[in-house]
């Protein structure tokens, strides 16, 4: 029974992603979801108390397989900083391959008010937290200089947001035309200085 009831659920949960994608959360009503899967309103109240809970459900299980994707591509590189760069690029990139999950996950909410501000801050906390675990360990194997890497991981992260959100509203430029520029500036900014040019330079000025 807990199989079925488990089963069910995820179907809401799919159903619910395409539904308020496709038409927004204040759009979108029970009754819309409840037809895509076949349930009644009854089934539906028996697994989600109300549409705003299982608005931040699918907003959780959107979060969680993108959390879980950054750190496998983390996981794949070389060193700390490529990990934590190949965990932005994941995220950006999988955000701009699927328009609807971003416009889920950064836009359809705000309209909410305070209860999607508290559940975007958690969400954006599990991003930054992939990201600023790589620096950290970037820091330790010296690859960039000692940093206040909450911060920086925040700053990768509002860049990210603004540049998706540009996209929803405006079509361009995509999350992969801005890729590029985005690595230069944020990952550029980080690499520690090549400490040889320093000195070549001081030895001329000698």
């Amino acid at each position: 029974m807990a199989v079925q009831n488990e089963t069910t659920r995820d179907r809401i949960l799919e159903a619910a992603e395409d539904a308020f994608g496709e038409q927004g959360y204040h759009e979108t009503l029970v009754d819309d979801i409840a037809g895509r899967t076949s349930l009644s309103k009854g089934g539906f109240y028996f697994h989600f108390p109300s549409k705003q809970d299982l608005f931040f459900a699918v907003i959780d299980r959107l979060a969680n397989r993108l959390t879980s994707r950054a750190e496998g591509a983390a996981a794949k590189c070389a060193s700390p900083l490529a990990g934590a760069e190949a965990a932005l690029t994941e995220v950006l990139t999988r955000l701009g391959r699927r328009r609807r999950i971003a416009k889920v996950l950064l836009v359809q909410g705000y309209s909410m008010g305070s209860a999607f501000e508290k559940k975007r801050v958690e969400v954006y906390g599990q991003f930054a937290a992939v990201i600023q675990d790589g620096l950290d360990r970037a820091v330790v194997a010296g690859e960039i200089s000692p940093t206040n890497t909450k911060v920086v991981a925040r700053a990768w992260l509002g860049a990210v947001n603004e540049i998706v959100v540009n996209w929803v509203y405006r079509g361009s430029p995509t999350p992969t035309e801005a890729l590029p520029v985005l690595r230069t500036i944020l990952v550029g900014g980080l690499e520690r200085p090549d400490s040889s040019g320093a000195t070549e330079t001081e030895d001329n000025n000698d």
